[in-house]
């Protein structure tokens, strides 16, 4: 017994060290190397002195104040909006849509790339767009109308690309949420004291899973105002979001550019400190009103239709998000299509036919660096669980901490930093620094998607085997991890998706040598040539989908005769 617990506290260190060297480490230095550039010290291209220079010339850039503006209406506002939506349409599925049930069919809309989500949205949004083709011929349009619906100056299309992304991941946390929690018993008891449904759910149910869901938002608001790819097909262009601006001024061909840039990148971590700081005040404000609002009594039905109609934007939202991902579909394999049809006159394979001089390199790359980072993820979040399961102790509050901070903090904020110490170690520009930066993404994703799963697990099974005469590692390799086998590939495919969406760890670390189906995609979302846009944004989605197929078809057949295993219970 002394031995077990021995090797898993030497486990369960090793683990530690390393994802604090290879997760910690790398953000503190990245956000290090930014703030010297950002003070204005960069000696590899001349500048050796503290400046406040760098800040003064991003403050005095063209367009530099609306590109503020647009990041913090876009990312508050799609942020609010989706909380709102995603807690009005639980607050009416509940009882119909489980947390399995959701997720089976929230599955696609969180395994499509941003990415490909956003170059689907555009097709579809286009004055050219299916929107308006089906329009056409009730208003009588005899060729495209002149609408701005894409790259739009208020940020409405980034908006509500954003939205589709973020409410079927908030649906599902609050789907998990409510599992924990006793709702058909507060229905109930509060219907019986004369309480309207929503007024029920309004003032006794969602104070209880805000707590369980505060950390998801942040994640959300922290992405939202921080988003490059979905930014650079919807959002506005002249002048853009900030983490846009940051991007050009990074890639620019003055090289200067970097520190202000830098400057930026910093602004930007304040910009998402300030956010997380407002919703926690925010919070504090409603539960003072809340309290009020308790107390004040009050058994109204007025909550009901507000309800109804956030359901109704939901059920848009999900319609809206599948014809995108169609619309990638159809315009890959179209070839002639005339306004107003519905569907293409005629159609193609031809966009298909140049794999050798096009995507099939891009795919390659793509598939290598999701398998890569996906297979090093899991390796970790399994070695830190079974670490913690033989030291017999639960995850600490600061290991919580750990493993949502990369994606609490703004990509931009540290990549360039990064990149910077990966240039003095000669590392950057090549795969396995791609490798290296998308893990600090995936890595946290996995360990999120198969630490409950691993909890769960009946600890009698390992007990059993032990008593038999199974060490720790045969009882791993032949007891957990068979009977965890779909909550493992679940949480690989989630890696891999998350993988696959990386664009800018991809662009920075890879120096733009590293070709992906994202880096590829929104190139090309700006091109003239949708047919091919059509085939690298499709690729991209494709991947993601064949991931949650296998984590779904595999354990089918292998554990066709062990009904409970199949169902996704291990004990």
């Amino acid at each position: 017994m002394r031995a077990t617990l021995t090797d898993g506290w030497a486990l369960r260190a090793a683990v530690l060290v390393t994802v604090a060297l290879g997760l910690v480490l790398p953000i503190a230095a990245g956000f290090w190397q930014t703030a010297r550039a950002a003070a204005g010290v960069m000696p590899a291209i001349g500048f050796d002195a503290l400046s406040l220079d760098p800040l003064r010339a991003l403050v005095t850039a063209p367009g530099f104040g609306t590109a503020l503006r647009l990041t913090v209406v876009t990312g508050l506002g799609a942020t609010l909006l989706s909380v709102a939506v995603a807690v009005g349409a639980c607050a009416v599925l509940h009882n119909r849509m489980g947390a399995r049930a959701g997720g089976r069919l929230l599955t696609p809309f969180l395994a499509a790339p941003h990415a490909a989500m956003a170059i689907g949205l555009a097709f579809l949004l286009a004055p050219s767009g299916w929107i308006a083709r089906a329009l056409a011929p009730l208003v009588g349009f005899d060729r495209p109308p002149l609408w701005i619906t894409v790259n739009d100056p208020f940020g409405l299309a980034l908006i509500a690309g954003l939205m589709v992304k973020e409410i079927p991941f908030l649906l599902l946390v609050i789907l998990s949420a409510l599992s924990q929690l006793p709702v058909r018993q507060h229905l109930a008891a509060g219907r019986s004291l004369g309480y309207g449904r929503g007024i029920v759910w309004i003032k006794i149910i969602l104070p209880q899973v805000w707590p369980l869901i505060r950390l998801p938002v942040m994640v959300v608001l922290a992405f939202s105002l921080s988003v490059v790819d979905m930014a650079l097909i919807l959002g506005p262009s002249n002048p853009p979001t900030l983490s846009v601006l940051l991007l050009r001024l990074f890639t620019a061909p003055d090289i200067g550019q970097m520190l202000p840039a830098s400057a930026g990148a910093l602004l930007q971590a304040v910009l998402v400190g300030l956010s997380f700081l407002l919703l926690l005040g925010g919070e504090r404000l409603c539960r003072r009103i809340g309290r009020w609002w308790v107390r004040r009594g009050g058994r109204g039905h007025s909550a009901e239709p507000g309800l109804w109609a956030l359901t109704v934007l939901a059920a848009l939202l999900f319609g809206l998000g599948a014809l995108a991902m169609l619309s990638l579909v159809v315009w890959s394999f179209a070839w002639r299509w005339t306004w107003p049809d519905l569907l293409p006159g005629s159609w193609s394979l031809r966009a298909w036919m140049s794999p050798g001089n096009g995507w099939a390199k891009a795919l390659w790359n793509t598939v290598l660096l999701a398998a890569a980072t996906t297979a090093l993820s899991l390796a970790l979040a399994i070695a830190w669980l079974e670490g913690e399961d033989r030291a017999r102790r639960g995850r600490a509050g600061w290991a919580e901490a750990l493993i949502y901070l990369p994606l609490l903090v703004p990509q931009i904020g540290f990549l360039f930093g990064l990149n910077v110490l990966f240039l003095t170690i000669g590392l950057t520009g090549g795969t396995l620094a791609v490798i290296w930066a998308q893990a600090l993404f995936v890595f946290p994703y996995v360990m999120i998607a198969l630490s409950d799963p691993w909890r769960a697990l009946d600890p009698r099974l390992s007990r059993a085997a032990a008593s038999l005469g199974a060490g720790p590692w045969r009882r791993l390799v032949a007891v957990k991890l068979p009977a965890l086998l779909t909550p493992i590939l679940t949480a690989a495919a989630i890696g891999v998706a998350v993988s696959v969406a990386q664009y800018l760890p991809t662009l920075f670390m890879g120096a733009g040598r590293v070709a992906t189906l994202t880096t590829e995609a929104v190139t090309l979302s700006s091109s003239s040539d949708r047919r091919v846009t059509g085939v690298y944004a499709t690729l991209q989605a494709a991947l993601p989908f064949a991931a949650y197929a296998l984590a779904l078809l595999v354990p089918a057949v292998l554990h066709r005769n062990r009904r409970a295993l199949l169902a996704g219970d291990p004990s």
